[in-house]
């Protein structure tokens, strides 16, 4: 774990270096998703088949590829009553968040005559890739398929990688509770590909989201021009705020809470307090003494974890700018005019007894945030990743002879005849004298 003041002489080189420490860590996977993906063309359900073989230990028929409806209900009907309760709730407030999401359509008529528009029309099928075996996550079909359905998207294709045959129950009851019955045991490269392109047991779509490993992220990165995909998201990542007021053993909780995803995800403290700072540190070593994922966590903490004491909130202010983080928690009496001064977050947690994990499952908006710093020109999950904008315009000979003597001239300097012809031959039947 690094150490940073910002009164030290070196300050800048080590945030600088702190910022870099994660890029590039990654084994390049592509040229072995490259030929997956080429497989699933060439070969479609075949290949999707003998991969599924490979990778997770499993043999498909081809009427085995979609998981039935029996088999949905069977494996959700074994969810605890408390737990479906949980998803329920969850479920409850990440749709209703996201509905006060919904964009109304734009028209009016202007000065000149025209009358212009926008209307705001749902994808027509999006694929959900889902996590499977020990990497399963319910709360993640519930952030990305809800939005989908609020948005309108009338099919939804959900793949999830079964290893060794085993169904994760809660990955299906959260689908269920999403009113997603298009199930697919399949995962990996190979699934991102039958999405994208095609086989005869999956319809291709129009949008792939949803999380995964290096070889899904890289898969997704490929299709990406054929169908649209939602980001290539990196490690997790949090950003602390906090003053010497708050529970020392509650800031290293939070730091943990991201620090357990992955080695390669960071938890960063800015405190204006050495002391405190000194007082989390000790509180993150005791914590990993037990904690069920400890091995990772502290292996995220020692290699990527940082704690940066300031002079004041606004050099605070200014650091939580060029780190642009996936998650921003403020613990201070005043969180909402430290939040005024951020720009670049992916989603912010104001308040000491606000910590990110509400956001993760029962907050209601979306947990599906940019990372590696891409909150400086990206945003998180939301509807209108499941809509697309469609633009009008309408006039009359009012209207041509207002505007079109300004496009002709623009398509003459641009030296495109037939463009400024379209336009002069309407205005010359109109009577335009050009001058």
């Amino acid at each position: 774990m690094k150490r940073l003041h910002t009164t030290q002489s070196d300050f800048e080189a080590d945030f600088a270096a702190l910022l870099e420490a994660r890029t590039g860590v990654e084994t390049s996977v592509t040229e072995p998703v490259r030929d997956i993906i080429a497989d699933i063309r060439q070969r479609g359900d075949d290949a999707l088949r003998d991969y599924t073989a490979r990778f997770d230990r499993l043999t498909l028929s081809p009427d085995k590829i979609r998981i039935g409806a029996d088999e949905i209900a069977r494996e959700a009907d074994r969810v605890d009553a408390d737990l479906m309760e949980a998803l329920n709730v969850a479920a409850q407030r990440i749709e209703v968040f996201h509905a006060q999401q919904l964009p109304e359509n734009l028209e009016y008529t202007d000065d000149a005559g025209l009358t212009l528009g926008m209307r705001w029309t749902a994808l027509d099928a999006v694929g959900l890739y889902v996590p499977g075996g020990k990497a399963a996550y319910p709360s993640s079909v519930l952030m990305n398929a809800l939005p989908a359905k609020v948005a309108g998207v009338e099919r939804i294709a959900m793949c999830v990688p079964c290893p060794d045959g085993v169904l994760n129950p809660l990955v299906l009851a959260a689908a269920r509770v999403c009113g997603v019955t298009e199930i697919y045991r399949v995962g990996g490269a190979q699934a991102v590909a039958a999405l994208a392109y095609g086989t005869n047991a999956i319809a291709p779509v129009d949008r792939i989201v949803g999380p995964g490993n290096a070889y899904v992220a890289e898969a997704k990165r490929q299709v990406f021009g054929h169908v649209g995909i939602d980001s290539i998201a990196g490690p997790s990542e949090v950003l602390v705020v906090a003053d010497a007021e708050n529970n020392p053993r509650f800031v290293a909780l939070d730091l943990l809470a991201q620090a357990e995803h992955d080695e390669l995800a960071q938890a960063v403290l800015i405190t204006n307090d050495s002391a405190f700072a000194d007082k989390v540190a000790a509180a993150v070593e005791a914590e990993l003494k037990t904690l069920p994922r400890a091995a990772i966590a502290a292996r995220s903490w020692a290699d990527h974890g940082a704690i940066i004491v300031v002079r004041d909130w606004d050099e605070a202010a200014a650091i939580a700018n060029r780190l642009a983080p996936e998650h921003l928690e403020v613990m201070l009496n005043a969180p909402e005019d430290f939040a005024a001064k951020v720009r670049h977050a992916g989603a912010m947690f104001l308040g000491r007894f606000c910590p990110e994990a509400v956001g993760d499952y029962v907050g209601g908006p979306n947990h599906v945030l940019p990372t590696s710093r891409t909150a400086r020109f990206a945003s998180g999950l939301s509807v209108f990743d499941f809509l697309k904008r469609t633009t009008s315009i309408a006039t009359g000979p009012d209207g041509l002879r207002r505007v079109g003597p300004a496009g002709v001239a623009l398509a003459r300097a641009e030296g495109l005849g037939a463009h400024a012809l379209s336009l002069s031959a309407r205005l010359d039947e109109l009577g335009w004298n050009e001058r």
